[in-house]
This record gives structure tokens, sequence and C-alpha cells, in this order.
């Protein structure tokens, strides 16, 4: 596995492991009106781009293939956590987390990470020494979701 940094060329493909870690991944979690508010499709790739813009993002690739990202803040906060549903469970989200634990410790001097993670993310999130500070009841394009704003000490 190998990882590089976010090109504007990339988007699309990113938008595209996204809504499918979403409607393939969070079904025991979220129902359908819930993944589709969550991830529609198909995506606005404009919106992507733009958000991605905004953010560090690292790619976890092998043999061409995007296995997963992670986008991030330099003060800590981990915005987009996703892999694509043939890599769930091998890893990627596990070695991402990691890289970016240590670019933003060495590059951005944070000690801090945080994140609001979904029902699905959340246990995840626990298992890499992160507490859960408090849960919280967010809108997506007018459906309800729960989720929890955690945090760990690096």
């Amino acid at each position: 596995m190998n990882f590089r940094n976010y090109t504007e060329a990339d988007a699309e493909r990113l938008a595209g492991v996204f809504t499918s870690s979403v409607h393939s991944l969070a079904t025991a979690e979220y129902d359908a009106r819930q993944r589709d508010a969550w991830a529609p499709i198909p995506p606005d790739l404009d919106a992507w781009r733009h958000r991605l813009g905004q953010l560090h993002t690292i790619i976890a690739e092998e043999n061409g293939q995007c296995l997963g990202f992670l986008s991030y803040e330099p003060d800590g906060h981990i915005e987009l956590l996703y892999t694509a549903p043939d890599a769930a469970r091998k890893g990627v989200a596990s070695a991402l987390l990691e890289e970016a634990a240590r670019q933003l410790s060495e590059g951005f001097g944070v000690t801090d990470l945080y994140t609001e993670a979904s029902l699905v993310a959340a246990p995840f999130f626990l298992r890499h020494g992160f507490d859960t500070i408090e849960e919280q009841t967010v809108s997506r394009n007018g459906v309800n979701f729960r989720r929890f704003a955690m945090q760990r000490t690096l």
C-alpha cells in the first residue's frame, strides 16, 4: 500500500469511494433514507472538489486502485475517513490514521486529534485510542443522524 496526496483529478474517484462506502458498509446502522441523504447518488462533484480543496487528504493506493482516503485539517480535525468496500477491515483505515497522526504531529505540532464519528466509525476510533466526548444529532439534507464527537491525545 502506498500513500500520496490528493490532487483535484482525484475528486471523482474519492467521491465514488465515499458513496460506495456509505451505501455498502453503513447498512446495519443507517437506513436507506439516511444513506441517500448522507451520500446522494450521483455525488455533487463540484461540492467534492471544493470540500477536498480545503483539506489535507491522504490517499491509500495499491496497484493503481484507491483503497481509501483520509482528510484532515491542520488543527488535528479528522474530517473524512473512508475505505473502499472491498478494502474494509484490511488495515487501510488504520494505516491512514497512523499516517495522518504522523503528518499532523511532525508537520503541524498537533498533540490532539478529534473527529465526529458515525455509528459505523465510532468502534474503529475507540479501538485506536479515541474517547467519546459526546453523542450528537446532526441533519443532512433534512434527515437526522446520530454521531459521536471523539478525541485522542497523541
